[in-house]
């Protein structure tokens, strides 16, 4: 087995990317004022949008087919500090994709990762919020066939 897969700060950082990539732009607005003084970037790749070709799986054998193209933006930064950042998200908002590789970089610094760890707890507890909301809404159109009475008995 890869050790960077056991690797904690690895797994954090995959945590915290996923979460970024889900924030919205609001939350990333609030964040961004958070700090105050913007830091000084520069950017190494983009922000740019593209598109991604998505493969699925299908039957027993699970043999692959391309279930179709998604838009995509991706962004690489760099701060004065030195720290890289990359943000990828669904959608074609480059802004987004370049905040949130400035928040993936500012991860890094001592000041910066207290902001984006307060980030990337409002969008967890949003995102389970949702979750949540979409579960009840599902749960209410549950049927229990099993309580079902036949018409002969």
């Amino acid at each position: 087995m890869d050790a960077a897969v056991d690797d904690p700060e690895m797994k954090r950082r995959r945590r915290r990317m996923g979460l970024l990539a889900r924030a919205s732009a609001a939350e990333l607005d609030a964040a961004w004022t958070m700090l105050g003084v913007p830091p000084e970037v520069t950017d190494l790749r983009g922000p740019e949008t593209g598109l991604v070709m998505l493969t699925g799986r299908i039957g027993g054998d699970g043999a692959r087919f391309n279930l179709g193209e998604a838009t995509v933006s991706r962004s690489t930064v760099r701060l004065a500090s030195g720290h890289v950042g990359f943000g990828q998200l669904l959608g074609s908002d480059r802004t987004r994709a370049r905040r949130a590789a400035v928040f993936d970089a500012l991860a890094g610094t001592e000041k910066g990762r207290l902001v984006v760890d307060r980030l990337c707890a409002a969008v967890e507890t949003r995102l389970a919020d949702e979750h949540e909301r979409q579960e009840a809404e599902t749960a209410s159109t549950r049927v229990d066939f099993f309580t079902l009475v036949r018409g002969e008995d």
